[in-house]
């Protein structure tokens, strides 16, 4: 069965070398490339650095979220404080 959302299909979420079973094929690839690396061939290495792009692009736009939601409540409680302390 195939999760629309990411592409993946279930089955082939696995990692041929170790057996090791991923939820997706970015994480398979990326498992790959970080414990099999000079193992890999060339279209392995290629998915392998699509994944580390994909999941580095996702980290810092979590970080930017992350750091946008800190900023919002750190001036939401200094303006409640302004508020309730007058």
């Amino acid at each position: 069965m195939t999760d629309e959302a990411s592409g993946v299909a279930g089955e082939d979420a696995a990692c041929e070398r170790c057996g090791e079973r991923f939820p997706s094929e970015r994480l398979r690839d990326l498992h790959r490339g970080l414990e099999h690396y000079r193992a890999l061939d060339d279209a392995e290495r290629a998915a392998y650095e699509a994944a580390y792009e994909s999941e580095t692009e996702d980290l810092q736009s979590f970080r930017l979220r992350a750091l946008a939601a800190l900023v919002l409540l750190y001036f939401g409680f200094l303006m409640t404080y302004a508020v309730v302390a007058l």
